[in-house]
């Protein structure tokens, strides 16, 4: 391989220059994508079905992840990441600033509230969480880091909707009235819709990073008989405060 190639690569040129990406790759890397979307172990049948690919197709690109070791196969024949996931997933919250750094501030505002405290950031077009602390507690609401909600409707997603460009919020959720979206923007926080997960309200404010842009959404979440947010929105700002303070490397 020349060595301008890696060169013009690691700079950007290559794809100035016209190299494409791997199909194949892309498609087994979809199959990722997938499989760390649904909750439980799947069959191959399952797969197929759900991605609209023959079952020789899809257990080719199984067999790939598997020897590259991103999947495994159960011994009842079902399909699920291995943690070589939850390690990427790891290094990439703390490349992004968003990972050990910040679980002790999370750790205070679930001890100082008592209720799940979750930070999202926008992954592709979801909310995707990345950092978690669940509070000590009979009932609880099982989310886990990795998983995405609801943009629309989530309290998390209200927010970081509301500090997109107007017309990619538009995009991403037509179905959502511009004026919640002003709302959050002029109230500095937000509230679940309390549609899209049964049972359980959120409150959500942003933090903002060191370019003024908002960087993540930070929630509190509950059942609703505990649902309280007139107590939550200054634990939450102040906990933003202090996220943004990490992530510009200073003390908050």
């Amino acid at each position: 391989m020349p060595d301008g190639y890696e060169a013009g690569e690691e700079s950007g040129e290559a794809a100035e220059s016209g190299v494409r990406p791997l199909a194949s790759a892309l498609k087994t890397l979809a199959l990722l994508d997938h499989l760390g979307q649904v909750r439980q172990p799947v069959r191959l049948a399952t797969l197929s079905r759900q991605l609209g690919a023959g079952r020789a197709t899809i257990y080719q690109r199984l067999v790939t992840l598997m020897a590259a070791g991103w999947v495994e196969q159960t011994s009842e024949g079902y399909f699920r990441l291995t943690l070589r996931a939850a390690r990427v997933a790891q290094a990439a919250t703390e490349q992004a600033g968003l990972g050990a750094r910040t679980l002790p501030v999370l750790e205070q505002l679930s001890a100082e509230t008592g209720e799940a405290a979750s930070l999202a950031v926008l992954e592709g077009d979801l909310p995707c969480i990345v950092q978690r602390v669940e509070p000590q507690g009979v009932l609880r609401v099982e989310m886990r880091v990795g998983a995405t909600m609801d943009l629309a409707g989530s309290a998390s997603g209200r927010v970081l909707l509301a500090h997109l460009d107007p017309a990619r919020a538009r995009r991403l959720a037509p179905e959502l009235d511009p004026a919640i979206l002003a709302a959050v923007r002029e109230s500095g926080h937000s509230i679940s819709s309390g549609q899209t997960m049964e049972g359980i309200r959120a409150a959500a404010v942003p933090v903002f990073g060191h370019d003024g842009a908002c960087a993540a959404a930070l929630s509190l979440v509950a059942p609703v008989q505990r649902f309280a947010p007139d107590g939550w929105i200054q634990p939450l700002r102040a906990a933003a405060d202090a996220l943004r303070a990490i992530m510009e490397g200073r003390t908050a």
